[in-house]
């Protein structure tokens, strides 16, 4: 039992560096990129639509990437398809430590794009795939909400040494501490043996019975999706069961909300207000402060009494009503006091993947939460084409009407869609996990 503790606080760490050095840098990126590109101005449009380009084609090929290494991991393990994404978000990070110039911004966005495919939500989904063969059911919610704790933690942390680190320094850092986390998850991180366990009998934590190599080969043959994913099997799972297509639904709609602030917000705030990186570390600050509490502290004991749905639509409204005050913000102090309703709202996430990991089955978990990023990261290709032409044209001159935080408000809607998809959910037993043969594959 401490073994598989220990395997998953090993995981916990990998998943904090990671999360570290991709979170430092986000609240200097849009002052690089302002700095590189608009000659000497706080806001022009071409920054704008370089973030959104890059993020675009990211997403889009995430849209594929995600599903595939979710369901390479549940044949070949998390630990091997781990140190890809992990290997590739070393490259973009070195290129800003050296220097940060226009061209070396152009080369950064150009690496970026494609090593984000396969970076931003890699590691999350095969750390998600690893906890949900890891833990029951019952207490996924509370794992799951761990983990988002940890990355909430790393924010925190992150955005620390933004505040406090020069531009060089951070990438610098960044780049070190890349290739910390991959060395620390070579040594440490275990994969979980290949073993197969009873759909209908398990203890509170994993199956500790291995198989010989034939047992496990023949069983791994019969059950789950091996191999490339294709469209026909993707499909399916989301046919198998409407409440993860509901959850697929929600997740979309808030990954679209996310990706909106997460990218446009700064240029809102910096057009508005003249935030700069030291503001943006501190609004995020206190986000993932108040994330960190209840993801770690909170969830745990909240999840189990009110149940994923309730917490989920009351985290969706919460989001909501935030980009309604940013979008309104009429003084400097008003982000700041948004961002503290991060408490709440940044719960959704966790609340979403527990219920869409628990419509499926051990041997499936992997496409599942591959599926569920791949969501997210079509929510990244749509946020863009929906919010960049938004936020240029109501941060311009030739606004229609004068309300420069309209596409700040439009963000908030997407998180409004997402609460109401959300009171419809049921959370009923799967006719997948019904399907699925007494014996479930799980991963090596």
């Amino acid at each position: 039992m401490e073994g598989e503790y220990a395997r998953l606080s090993h995981l916990f760490v990998t998943v904090f560096l990671f999360s570290f050095q991709s979170y430092m840098v986000i609240p200097t990126i849009a002052d690089v990129t302002v700095g590189a590109v608009c000659g000497g101005r706080d806001e022009c449009s071409l920054a704008i639509y370089l973030t959104g380009f890059q993020q675009a084609i990211s997403g889009l090929g995430s849209v594929v990437m995600m599903p595939l290494l979710g369901n390479l991991s549940d044949s070949y393990g998390r630990k091997k398809l781990l140190a890809i994404p992990m290997s590739l978000a070393i490259m973009p990070l070195v290129i800003l430590a050296l220097k940060r110039t226009k061209n070396w911004v152009y080369a950064y966005y150009a690496f970026k794009t494609f090593t984000a495919m396969v970076t931003d939500g890699g590691v999350l989904c095969l750390s998600f795939g690893s906890l949900a063969e890891s833990v029951s059911e019952e207490k996924r919610v509370a794992v799951f909400s761990v983990l988002y704790g940890v990355v909430s933690s790393a924010n925190v942390l992150g955005n620390l040494g933004a505040r406090f680190l020069s531009t060089s320094q951070i990438f610098q850092v960044g780049a070190f501490v890349s290739i910390l986390a991959l060395v620390y998850m070579r040594i440490f991180v275990k994969d979980s043996s290949n073993r197969c366990s009873s759909s209908s009998s398990r203890d509170d934590n994993i199956i500790d019975t291995p198989l010989t190599l034939e047992e496990r080969t023949e069983s791994c043959n019969t059950v789950g999706f091996l191999g490339t994913p294709s469209p026909k099997d993707i499909f399916h799972l989301f046919n198998t069961s409407i409440t993860f297509a509901l959850a697929a639904s929600v997740t979309l709609f808030g990954g679209l909300a996310d990706a909106g602030a997460q990218t446009f917000l700064p240029y809102f705030l910096k057009a508005r207000f003249g935030f700069n990186k030291d503001q943006f570390a501190v609004m995020f600050l206190i986000i993932n402060i108040g994330a960190a509490l209840s993801n770690v502290v909170f969830m745990p004991k909240l999840g189990p009494l009110f149940g994923e749905i309730t917490l989920l639509s009351f985290a969706l409204f919460i989001a909501f009503l935030n980009m309604l005050l940013n979008s309104l913000s009429w003084a400097p102090w008003v982000p700041y006091a948004a961002a503290s309703l991060g408490i709440f709202f940044t719960i959704w996430s966790s609340c979403a993947t527990s219920i869409a990991s628990k419509q499926v089955g051990l041997s499936e978990q992997g496409i599942a939460q591959g599926c569920m990023m791949g969501i997210i990261s079509l929510a990244n290709v749509a946020s863009p084409l929906i919010f960049s032409p938004l936020s240029a044209l109501f941060l311009s001159e030739e606004a229609p009407f004068h309300f420069s935080g309209f596409c700040v408000l439009c963000i908030g809607l997407c998180y409004l869609m997402a609460f109401i998809l959300s009171m419809i959910i049921k959370l009923i037993p799967s006719p997948l996990r019904d399907r699925v043969s007494k014996q479930h594959c799980v991963v090596s």
